[in-house]
């Protein structure tokens, strides 16, 4: 990979791995749904320009059907319930539950009959969901386990979200899907902000909201194209297995969360499921490497197809294209594209 690639990769692994402080941090003072509409409104005013330049946003929402339920399952549902999540949960233990994302991606693409298991694969599961297993009976209280299950239902959305845009969406540009997914759900949050809107709003939270939006939504975007162009799917989705250690790391060092005997045992659990439950042959390998386009206008449709793998950042959902990918989904954040939180 070329210094370019590397400094891109870096950018992307942090910009990633932030989105959990961020919304740790904007909840503790604004609900969790004025978080998600900020988010949203502001990052799509951003990448607005970019895609009417384009003139992405017609094709798009022409099929606005398909566009709806992606952004339901993929932005507006998850990022609203992540952020609920985190009023009760440390941002490093959502970070590390959303690790389970490429898992479920690939127990759906099985269950669907688009993917086979074999005992590697089923080992990886059994290893992942064991390290999810040590973390919510180490450290989860049972006041928690709510939010536990809203974090399993954000993920659950993230593994269907690329799976929508592979099957609907695939041929349409990401930067037309990204931008008409945000403007989707900030028409969708925007009548409930109303009533929620805060009195006021503190300078922590704005800056976390504007931070979750400028760099976790619309520059984060942009660079992932701009490394899928210049690396390569199959080493843009590494991020997944990085990103988690960014958000214990900066929730621990930032914001003080505790480093726990679960997150210990549990972390390195989930990632070598992950990566067993998600890896393909040398066979399937080969042949998902035919016909791959390096331009970042048609990144949407082979994100996935090198390395099994889906975004496990809140909000960031990246279409892959299961029929090659033999597993998963697609990059963190990235809508039609392959995450974000």
């Amino acid at each position: 990979m070329t210094r370019r690639g590397w400094l891109l990769f870096a950018a992307l692994s942090v910009i990633w791995g932030i989105p959990y402080l961020l919304i740790k941090i904007a909840v503790t003072d604004v609900d969790p749904l004025i978080v998600a509409f900020g988010r949203t409104l502001i990052a799509a005013l951003l990448l607005l320009p970019i895609a009417l330049y384009r003139r992405t946003l017609i094709p798009v929402f022409r099929r606005w059907k398909w566009l709806l339920l992606y952004t339901v399952v993929e932005m507006s549902g998850p990022w609203l319930l992540l952020g609920h999540a985190e009023t009760t949960l440390n941002s490093s233990t959502a970070g590390l539950l959303l690790a389970v994302v490429p898992m479920i991606a690939a127990i759906i693409l099985a269950a669907t009959g688009h993917d086979r298991f074999d005992s590697r694969r089923i080992l990886g599961l059994v290893i992942g969901f064991a390290g999810v297993a040590c973390l919510v009976g180490l450290d989860i209280k049972f006041d928690d386990l709510v939010a536990v299950g809203a974090v399993l239902l954000v993920a659950i959305g993230y593994a269907i979200g690329p799976i929508i845009i592979t099957r609907q969406l695939a041929d349409l540009p990401p930067i037309g899907v990204i931008t008409g997914s945000l403007i989707v759900a900030s028409v969708l949050y925007a009548p409930f902000s109303i009533w929620l809107w805060p009195a006021q709003i503190s300078a922590p939270a704005a800056w976390s909201i504007a931070g979750l939006a400028v760099i976790c939504t619309a520059l984060a975007f942009l660079v992932f194209f701009a490394l899928i162009a210049e690396a390569g799917p199959a080493r843009a989705t590494v991020i997944t297995y990085i990103n988690p250690a960014v958000a214990i790391t900066l929730g621990v060092l930032l914001l003080g969360e505790p480093f726990t005997i679960g997150m210990a045992i549990g972390f390195p659990l989930v990632i070598v499921g992950s990566i067993l439950a998600t890896a393909r042959g040398r066979q399937g390998k080969l042949a998902s490497g035919k016909g791959q386009r390096s331009d970042p206008e048609h990144v949407g449709g082979v994100v996935a197809r090198d390395s099994a793998v889906t975004a496990t950042l809140p909000g960031a959902a990246v279409p892959a294209d299961a029929a090659d990918a033999t597993a998963a989904g697609a990059a963190p954040g990235s809508g039609s594209l392959p995450v974000d939180t």
